[in-house]
């Protein structure tokens, strides 16, 4: 007796188990060596990454800053703890927030003078990590890359994420 539906039978002695699972993969392995070299950088300013690109979308915002669920909302990675990592921005003097005495509730988180000049000093580092990251790939290499992650993670975006 058949079934109508059978899983694919892995090839024997395959590394993987579907070719979804060897690019999934392979995605994972190459975020590992990228951020390899991101961690090395971003310790040298005792700084997530997280916590730089928060500082990276506030300086976009210029002077009126952001709420903090619309900062969430752009960060490349989810922020679980979004407050958390703001309160050690704050304590750092890299921000500030205010409550506005219309709505208690909603935060506004403005980058300071110490925040800019931080990332002022990060900027000619920040670029030669992407060089060393991705400098081996030609301009139109990177631009078909962008295309391909692009439509992998559409499906699976959250229509508020409005990170770039």
């Amino acid at each position: 007796m058949t079934d109508e539906f059978q899983e694919p039978t892995p090839v024997r002695g395959g590394r993987f188990d579907t070719p979804e699972q060897e690019v999934y993969l392979n995605l994972w392995r190459t975020y590992d060596c990228l951020k390899a070299v991101e961690d090395q950088l971003f310790d040298q300013f005792d700084l997530s990454p997280q916590q730089y690109n928060a500082l990276r979308l506030l300086k976009a915002a210029g002077s009126t800053g952001l709420q903090t669920l619309a900062l969430a909302r752009r960060l490349i990675s989810r922020s679980p703890d979004i407050t958390r990592m703001l309160d050690r921005l704050e304590k750092r003097g890299l921000i500030s927030r205010e409550r506005k005495s219309e709505n208690r509730r909603v935060v506004e988180v403005v980058i300071t003078e110490g925040g800019l000049d931080l990332l002022a000093k990060m900027s000619d580092p920040v670029r030669q990590m992407h060089r060393q990251q991705l400098s081996h790939l030609n301009e139109s290499q990177q631009k078909q890359l962008t295309e391909l992650l692009k439509h992998a993670r559409q499906p699976h975006e959250d229509e508020t994420c409005d990170w770039l």
